[in-house]
């Protein structure tokens, strides 16, 4: 679950990571009023789930309040487009109106968890505001990596490695240890996947301040975090995501065209890859589980069908606890509720097989049947290349 840089800062700021005064606003007329109390200048902050909002004309300077709410009408109701949003884009709804500063240096700070060590690893690197992405491709070993395997967190002699690795001076280092410590605790107190400030900045007054934040918190861990989960923004994510995960599956959007229903996370990233392999763009990420109702099966294949770049749907099910004819019944269910005019190749394979096959071919229903993974893709890539 992702949150907005405005509630982040407000997280990290509890664990002492020292953040800019400002406040976030949702009318242009809000923007001059909180401009005024922060005093000019200031800099007007677009609110979405998404990196690139400068490069997008999501962030702006304003010299005075009058700037700040003209600026703010550009900003508000207007669709962002930037290279995480996709060609979509993301209506702005909010602004963050924060007081401006003048920048010595900037620097990259975060917190991630380590697949490899299964740890939290914090990263720093002397490049502040830039892509890290793009910093950890050309250049990855400008990046600098301090795993955290106590449970004291980051220990003393990795912060001093870290600041002697960022060229830190000593006074700037006391004021680092603090921050540091703090994201670090607040990464692991609240269970997040990330916790970053990019940048970090040292100013002119001699403050070390998260210019920008952003935390992404691990869904299964929600549960001991409702002061977290009352700050979900659904406006910033797929509807059909939120749909499914109400009925407990695992769907995640993508920018494809061949919509896949598939049971079990490895076996739907292996379909996905055999139909890119087939020259093919998957539509989504979709696992029904093992325990799937035939109720909960219909209602996963018209999720799939309710995206409109669907041209085809692929079923590739190898049943174990899954039993494929529960499958075929959901399938059979959602087509009578809506027409399928879309072409449906099915793979069905292991409990109760025949079954399934038996049950999809007496339902009348145009079925493209196949027996492997590889036959399947390259029925529906075919098959959606002459829709």
């Amino acid at each position: 679950m992702n949150v907005h840089e405005y509630q982040a800062k407000e997280i990290l700021a509890r664990y002492g990571v020292s953040v800019p005064k400002g406040r976030v606003a949702s009318t242009p007329e809000e923007v001059w009023t909180v401009a005024r109390e922060l005093g000019a200048p200031c800099v007007i902050k677009a609110q979405i789930h998404a990196g690139g909002r400068g490069k997008a004309g999501g962030i702006k300077l304003a010299q005075t309040p009058e700037e700040a709410k003209a600026l703010a009408q550009e900003i508000i109701g207007k669709k962002l487009v930037t290279h995480q949003t996709g060609p979509t884009g993301r209506v702005v709804k909010r602004v963050l109106v924060e007081q401006q500063f003048d920048i010595e240096h900037e620097w990259y700070l975060g917190v991630a968890l380590d697949t490899s060590a299964s740890l939290p690893s914090v990263m720093a690197c002397a490049e502040g505001g830039v892509e890290i992405e793009e910093v950890a491709r050309k250049s990855p070993e400008k990046i600098m990596r301090e795993v955290i395997d106590t449970p004291d967190g980051l220990l003393p002699f990795q912060v001093r490695r870290l600041a002697y690795g960022l060229g830190l001076p000593y006074e700037k280092g006391a004021l680092f240890f603090p921050l540091i410590q703090g994201l670090v605790r607040g990464f692991i107190d609240c269970d997040c996947m990330l916790a970053e400030i990019n940048p970090l900045v040292f100013t002119s007054q001699g403050e070390l301040v998260a210019l920008d934040a952003k935390m992404n918190f691990d869904s299964n861990a929600l549960f001991r975090h409702p002061e977290i989960v009352a700050l979900r923004d659904t406006d910033e994510e797929d509807q059909k995501e939120i749909q499914a995960s109400k009925i407990g599956l695992s769907y995640i959007a993508l920018e494809g065209n061949i919509g896949c229903m598939v049971n079990g996370a490895g076996l739907a990233m292996a379909t996905m890859d055999i139909i890119k392999l087939c020259g093919g763009e998957p539509a989504n990420f979709l696992d029904v589980g093992g325990g799937a109702s035939k109720d909960k099966v219909a209602q996963a294949f018209k999720i799939v069908l309710s995206d409109q770049r669907v041209q085809g749907v692929l079923v590739n099910i190898f049943g174990g606890i899954m039993r494929c004819d529960v499958i075929a019944e959901g399938i059979v269910e959602a087509a009578r509720e809506m027409k399928i005019t879309v072409p449906l190749v099915v793979r069905l394979q292991g409990t109760n097989g025949e079954l399934g096959k038996k049950l999809l071919s007496e339902s009348n229903l145009r079925v493209i049947s196949a027996d492997t993974m590889a036959e399947a893709a390259e029925k529906i890539v075919k098959a959606v290349n002459q829709f």
